[in-house]
């Protein structure tokens, strides 16, 4: 009967992942990669990927790591990002906070100018 180790916990999110955690989490992947499901070779480089990113609320345990190969997982980190990116924008909009324009058009309310019947130009708030 053989012990079972407790699962991993990263303290924060910048927590290097363990020799022996990124070993149980191959043995229990059976070696094979999370996203496109190949079989990682001997000797080729892979990363323990988070399967929910830490950007998206995912957590650095060891429930939410997979072996992925480094072809599958810089284009699954990119869209990860770009999710998270989304994400914000429509929560952002939801919450009716909007980015000011850099060059906002001229005569605008967001240009603090206005421009009067008489021809005078005035600034506003």
């Amino acid at each position: 009967m053989s012990r079972t180790p407790d699962e991993w916990i990263g303290k924060t999110d910048d927590t290097p992942i363990p020799q022996r955690v990124r070993l149980r989490v191959f043995n229990r992947a059976g070696g094979r990669c999370h996203i496109c499901g190949r079989k990682i070779a001997a000797g080729e480089y892979w990363e323990c990927d988070h399967v929910i990113a830490l950007c998206n609320d995912g957590e650095n345990r060891e429930d939410n790591l997979s072996p992925a190969c480094c072809n599958c997982c810089r284009p699954k980190t990119a869209r990860d990002v770009s999710e998270k990116s989304k994400v914000n924008k429509k929560r952002l909009k939801h919450l009716g906070i909007r980015p000011r324009h850099r060059r906002p058009m001229p005569g605008s309310r967001e240009s603090g100018i206005r421009k009067r019947m008489d021809g005078t130009v005035e600034r506003w708030d």
